[in-house]
């Protein structure tokens, strides 16, 4: 075990390699192309590098006609990857204090397929002390009332047990150094979140806007002021 973790740790430590998985994070499939100019490097090099990626498991490959789409291979690595950005020290983040896009990231963002951010927590804390999820010994557990407030909104919850993945778990936020909820289910309720135009992505970002709608859901339903 600890030669393989010796290997997966050299296959993410090299710069570009960090710099192609910290890019796939918003849950976009990309091409070799678009990482390249992202990692700024060249066509032959990002190549070498998202091909150790692959072969390490880290990286899955999509062939759409000429294209060549890759992301995670696994939704688990994408976790992985943001509990590392807790490492980083407080005066580190606060460097890019009074960067506007940086400010929105640590509001509200993706972390792959869920909400984190600050209304990521906020609504994790929410949930708690309504009792929708519970605390238990492997993180989170959705209450019974929790199975019918997640039913009300249009959430499968028998259909999201059945994947394999996990499907209630918490997740470290690195800006909050508190959890927000992650899994099958947190999946579900961003996507809900989405089509009900509650919040919207914006380009080139993982930070996400709260819609005036939103705004008034989130209180409602969370009363939480946004």
């Amino acid at each position: 075990m600890e030669k393989q973790f010796k290997q997966m740790a050299s296959l993410i430590g090299d710069p570009v390699r960090a710099t192609i998985m910290w890019n796939l994070m918003d849950g976009k499939a990309l091409t070799a192309t678009e990482l390249a100019l992202m990692s700024d490097t060249s066509p032959q090099n990002i190549s070498m590098h998202l091909t150790k990626l692959v072969e390490g498991g880290l990286l899955s490959v999509e062939n759409q006609g000429r294209h060549r789409y890759y992301k995670y291979s696994r939704k688990e690595i994408a976790y992985a990857i943001e509990a590392l950005t807790t490492l980083l020290s407080p005066s580190t983040t606060n460097e890019n204090f009074n960067n506007e896009n940086f400010q929105a990231i640590k509001y509200c963002r993706t972390c792959y397929d869920h909400l984190a951010g600050k209304i990521g927590v906020a609504i994790t804390d929410k949930l708690l002390k309504q009792r929708i999820i519970v605390t238990d010994k492997q993180g989170f557990e959705l209450t019974n009332k929790g199975k019918k407030w997640f039913a009300d909104l249009g959430i499968d919850i028998d259909e999201l047990q059945l994947q394999r993945r996990s499907f209630l778990r918490p997740c470290l936020d690195w800006s909050e150094r508190r959890h927000h909820i992650a899994g099958s289910l947190a999946a579900a309720l961003l996507d809900k979140m989405l089509s009900s135009d509650w919040i919207r992505r914006t380009k080139n970002s993982r930070a996400m806007v709260i819609t005036s709608k939103g705004q008034k859901v989130f209180y409602e339903m969370f009363t939480i002021s946004v």
